[in-house]
């Protein structure tokens, strides 16, 4: 067989081994037990109280990533200025840091005995065992992912467009509100799904900053932890629940923006 048909070849396999390897832990997850049963163990107490909380704070710190990191995105995609490579390599670093160090962090700068702590104690505010604890957790390690897809849908404008714009009069903000953001939508969409996923399978700095109390900071992936130990069936339960929560909202960011709405992410910096 000639090498111009085993390159091919090697390329099938390659990926089928890919999908195998990538697919079949998953499909584990709903082989292992019986559907009477995992639906079962999501009824036994705390359970959904876990999975309602995680869509809860996820969501809330969905809302806070999108607010604060889209007009920062356009900032970094938009300026030159002196540091701009610091301050992407800051916005990245999270993507890189162990999940257990962003939660020892997170202690160091506004737990009770952190640098921002008595200040926060001062107005009120607490955050280590609450569940605002678990929301500034889960918006630390998925920010990043929302401003790099952000900045590179933002980078990836036609600047004539947006020239028209401020030509025809049209001021920065109502350029960025009226122009920049409708034509990036596809790849905003994008960005809010990969960290809201991120956010919901979010573990280490969450149990190390806000820890893992029933009703209050212990979202599924912690209730996970606790059950399968000496409950296989439940950490199941809630697994399969993730998947499919996780499964659907790639499917609906590839429905709403197009099928290639996630291969962007990063694509410039």
């Amino acid at each position: 067989m000639t090498a111009s048909r085993l390159f091919p070849l090697a390329l099938v396999a390659s990926l089928g081994v890919a999908l195998a390897f990538l697919t079949l832990p998953l499909l584990a997850i709903f082989l292992e037990s019986s559907p009477g049963e995992l639906l079962a163990s999501l009824g036994e107490p705390g359970a959904l109280d876990a999975l309602g909380l995680s869509l809860q704070t996820t969501g809330v710190a969905l809302a806070l990533i999108v607010a604060l990191g889209t007009p920062a995105a356009w900032l970094l995609a938009t300026r030159r200025f002196r540091g701009r490579a610091l301050a992407v390599t800051l916005v990245e670093l999270p993507l890189v840091v162990p999940p257990a160090v962003a939660g020892i962090g997170l202690l160091a700068a506004v737990g009770p005995q952190g640098l921002l702590g008595p200040a926060l104690e001062r107005a009120g505010l607490e955050l280590v065992f609450q569940t605002a604890g678990v929301v500034v957790a889960l918006t630390f390690v998925a920010s990043p992912f929302y401003i790099r897809q952000a900045q590179a849908a933002f980078a990836a404008l036609d600047p004539e467009l947006l020239e028209a714009s401020r030509t025809l009069g049209a001021s920065e903000a109502r350029t960025f509100a009226r122009i920049a953001v409708p034509n990036a939508l596809p790849g905003l969409v994008a960005g809010g799904a990969l960290a809201w996923g991120r956010a919901l399978g979010e573990f280490g700095a969450t149990l190390v900053f806000a820890g893992s109390l029933s009703g209050v900071t212990q979202t599924a992936p912690l209730a996970i932890y606790e059950r399968f130990s000496n409950d296989f069936t439940a950490a199941l339960a809630l697994s399969a629940m993730l998947v499919a929560v996780s499964g659907a909202i790639l499917l609906g960011v590839k429905l709403v923006s197009g099928p290639g709405a996630l291969g962007g992410a990063g694509a410039r910096g």
